[in-house]
């Protein structure tokens, strides 16, 4: 299995702007820039860390989903967010954390084995086995449906 992905820059790191395209057209010439990965500028561009943080959170929250029905916990719902930190090192850029938060309705299932079954998948699936930082995950299971929350973390 193979997914690809292409950029495009045009001009110079301060100035320039650049677009991203997947072969699914998910992203379609989709705009960054230098503002938007160096400034926190969410003017309507994203960038590299951006796209690394939604697939670390999407591969995470599969790879626990995965775990869960393993051991025979059907969760009714897993809502994951990744934040990625990007850090200045020496002259150049790292990816030095991504920090994944989780919250999960799975009837059935205590506190602490969830939290054991969040570990394993944090640590199982491609992508955070891709990235060499530091990575730390929050879970919070949810006993109570009627305080879950409508979005994700």
């Amino acid at each position: 299995m193979q997914r690809s992905a292409s950029a495009v820059w045009l001009g110079d790191i301060k100035n320039g702007h650049g677009a991203l395209s997947t072969n699914s057209l998910v992203l379609d010439e989709a705009p960054y820039s230098f503002s938007s990965r160096f400034e926190n500028s969410n003017g309507g561009s994203t960038n590299p860390e951006e796209l690394i943080a939604a697939a670390h959170a999407g591969c995470f929250t599969m790879a626990l989903s995965a775990t869960l029905s393993r051991y025979g916990f059907e969760p009714t719902s897993l809502h994951s967010s990744a934040n990625v930190c990007l850090k200045r090192q020496d002259e150049s850029w790292k990816i030095a954390s991504s920090r994944l938060t989780v919250q999960g309705v799975v009837p059935g299932l205590d506190a602490a084995k969830f939290q054991k079954f969040v570990d394993d998948a944090a640590k199982s699936c491609p992508v955070s086995k891709l990235m060499n930082a530091e990575i730390s995950v929050e879970a919070l299971l949810v006993t109570n449906e009627v305080d879950y929350p409508t979005a994700a973390p």
